[in-house]
C-alpha cells in the first residue's frame, strides 16, 4: 500500500465538514469537495464510527483507504481527493482514446462507455473487469493482457480496491488513470502513470445532494464538475 501512504503523506489536514455515501458515489466536503466510487455492495459491512464521521479530521478519514471494507476504503478515497485541490488542463479523454487509440492494442481496466467506440478502430482491445459484461474478460487476464498493450486505462477504482500498484507494475504501454475518483496528484506519475484524468467539483452543493441522492452516471453530474486532465 505505499501508494496510498504517499498520496497521503504530504497533504495538510482540516476538519471534515459533510461526508454522503451514495448508492453510487461517495462524497466528502473538507478543503475542497472530494469524491470516490461506492464500491462497498452489497453493504454488509461496519463502517468504523458510522454517525461521528464529521469529528474526524480529512487525514484520520483519508487513513480509512487502506481499509479491506471497500465502503470504508471509498471514504478514504474521497477524503484524500477532498484535500487536493485540482489542477490541469480541459480535455475529453475520450476524444485522446478514440484519436490515439487506431491501431493500438488498447487494455482497459474497467468497462468505460467508450469502449464500443475503441473496438472500431484499435487493433485490439481488451476490456477487463471484477465482473465481466458480454465481450469483457475476468481480471485475472490482467496479468497476461496489460503487458502487452500500447495503451492501458486503468480506472481509479483499482486504487480502492488495492489492485492499482500491481496493474501499474505489469502495464508497459502509455497508461491513463482516469475517472472521477482519481486523485489529482502527481504522486501518480512516480508511479509510471503517463495521464491523470479527474474532476474538479465546481458545485459543492449540487454534487453532495446528488451523490445523496442516488446519482449514478457521471453524465448526471457533469454541472457540477469539471473534467481535468495531466500529462506527464
Amino acid at each position: 500500500m505505499k501508494l496510498i501512504d504517499d498520496l497521503i503523506s504530504d497533504l495538510p489536514d482540516t476538519k471534515v465538514r459533510d461526508v454522503r455515501v451514495g448508492y453510487t458515489w461517495i462524497g466528502v466536503l473538507s478543503r475542497n469537495c472530494g469524491v470516490a466510487k461506492n464500491f462497498g455492495a452489497p453493504h454488509n459491512s461496519m463502517v468504523r464510527d458510522i454517525g461521528r464521521l464529521t469529528e474526524k479530521t480529512a487525514l484520520e478519514l483519508a487513513g480509512y483507504l487502506r481499509s479491506w471494507n471497500m465502503i470504508e476504503a471509498g471514504l478514504g478515497l474521497a477524503a484524500i481527493n477532498s484535500l487536493i485541490s485540482p489542477q490541469g488542463k480541459e480535455l475529453n479523454v475520450n476524444d485522446f482514446l478514440l484519436e490515439n487509440g487506431i491501431g493500438k492494442k488498447i487494455a482497459m481496466i474497467g468497462h468505460f462507455p467508450v469502449a464500443d467506440e475503441l473496438r472500431k478502430c484499435a487493433d485490439e482491445l481488451w476490456v477487463i473487469e471484477q465482473q465481466p459484461k458480454k465481450g469483457d474478460m475476468p481480471d485475472t487476464a490482467s496479468e497476461h493482457f496489460v503487458p502487452k498493450a500500447d495503451i492501458v486505462v486503468i480506472t481509479s477504482s483499482a486504487i480502492i480496491n488495492k489492485s492499482i500498484e500491481r496493474l501499474l507494475e505489469l502495464s508497459q504501454g502509455f497508461t491513463i488513470v482516469l475517472g472521477p475518483s482519481t486523485p489529482m496528484s502527481d504522486v501518480l506519475f512516480d508511479y509510471g502513470v503517463d495521464m491523470i484524468a479527474g474532476v474538479k467539483v465546481v458545485d459543492e452543493k449540487m454534487m453532495m445532494a446528488k451523490i445523496a441522492e442516488g446519482g449514478g452516471r457521471v453524465k448526471q453530474f457533469e454541472d457540477a464538475i469539471d473534467f481535468l486532465v495531466m500529462e506527464k
